[in-house]
């Protein structure tokens, strides 16, 4: 009799068992369908992955997510949560072997020295992969509860329908990048950094703000073409432009102005702040080396700095920059104008003066 009823009490087990895997896929699938349209109405790529982390969060609640597009121009990372970071980001330089951390873009976090970061325990790490013309896309995910059979199917029908959304947004990207983007240093055109400069003084009107911008130009610049020829001369602006790139805020705006000449829109900053990161960044430039061939050469650049004033007049602002770039070129190159040298505070309650050259 025992047998019995612990035979008939495994089999309602057995089948309440399925019944709740059969109800528990179908409201996985309802919720599929959901974040599969909402991830087609996307129009960017960042929206597209932050859906499809939403997804496998609302399906798999994942201990880890980490979504990498390796596209031509590098290599996009998106991260979550943020402070497994190192541990996550050394599998990554290991299985796309990756030669300089630094070609990796966070979509999703700007990291800073500071930042608190965890090690993690990647054992149980599964990944998938899917290969477009345009990029590869790989999916790092750790769930944290019991995978029923049919979740890698669930995974693989959500990188089915973002890699698509993905492919295409890359390259509607890339058309864009080319209308706007200076081919060879990979910096802002000229045209798109007046269209930048248009949007950031309306918004520094509209929201009271600081506005700042520098200009600089490259010292002796034909003489590097005419010593080392036109290739070097390229590379020379492709490393500067790396240079700056890499050692200002992720919302500060870069453009080829011309020839050897860059200019830069500092949202948020004032003249002083402006005139400290200009002369962080010739000291920089200063100290670099670049390697062409056989030779090694250095550079030096002049930086001209200007406010946004009351009138927020856009042409006063360019020409203000550079008027303050000729007179570093006046004042022997490798410098900035209005250079500050230091900032002293003789009290609290006394403002700060600034001592220019």
């Amino acid at each position: 009799m025992k047998q019995a009823l612990s035979r008939i009490s495994n089999r309602i087990v057995t089948l309440f068992s399925i019944i709740f895997k059969v109800a528990q896929r179908q409201a996985d699938h309802k919720k599929l369908t959901r974040h599969i349209v909402a991830l087609n109405k996307q129009q960017s790529s960042t929206g597209i992955i932050n859906e499809v982390a939403l997804c496998l969060k609302d399906l798999l609640n994942y201990r880890l997510f980490a979504f990498v597009i390796q596209k031509e121009k590098g290599m996009d990372i998106w991260l979550d949560p943020g402070m497994y970071k190192k541990s996550l980001e050394d599998i990554i330089v290991k299985d796309f072997r990756v030669e300089n951390r630094e070609s990796l873009t966070y979509l999703n976090h700007t990291f800073h020295s500071d930042n608190t970061e965890e090690k993690f325990n990647m054992k149980n790490l599964v990944f998938y992969e899917s290969n477009e013309e345009n990029c590869l896309l790989r999916l790092y995910m750790l769930p944290d509860k019991n995978n029923y059979g049919y979740h890698d199917e669930i995974v693989n029908l959500v990188l089915q329908g973002c890699s698509t959304a993905l492919s295409r947004q890359v390259k509607i990207e890339d058309l864009t990048d080319a209308a706007v983007i200076d081919p060879l240093t990979g910096c802002y055109n000229r045209r798109e950094f007046e269209n930048q400069l248009k949007r950031n003084i309306a918004g520094a009107i509209r929201h009271k703000y600081d506005l700042s911008m520098f200009m600089l130009d490259l010292d002796h610049f034909k003489k590097i073409n005419d010593t080392y020829g036109h290739l070097a001369g390229d590379k020379v602006l492709q490393e500067v432009a790396a240079l700056l790139q890499k050692n200002m805020r992720t919302g500060d705006i870069l453009a080829r102005f011309g020839g050897e000449e860059f200019i830069a829109i500092l949202p948020e900053t004032d003249k002083i702040k402006a005139m400290e990161l200009a002369d962080r960044l010739r000291i920089k430039i200063s100290s670099k080396i670049i390697v062409h061939n056989d030779d090694t050469i250095k550079v030096t650049a002049s930086f001209g700095v200007s406010e946004l004033d009351r009138r927020a007049d856009m042409t006063k602002i360019i020409q203000d920059a550079d008027t303050m770039l000729y007179k570093a070129k006046l004042n022997g190159r490798n410098t900035v104008m209005p250079g500050l040298m230091k900032i002293i505070s003789h009290k609290e309650s006394e403002k700060r003066k600034c001592y220019t050259i």
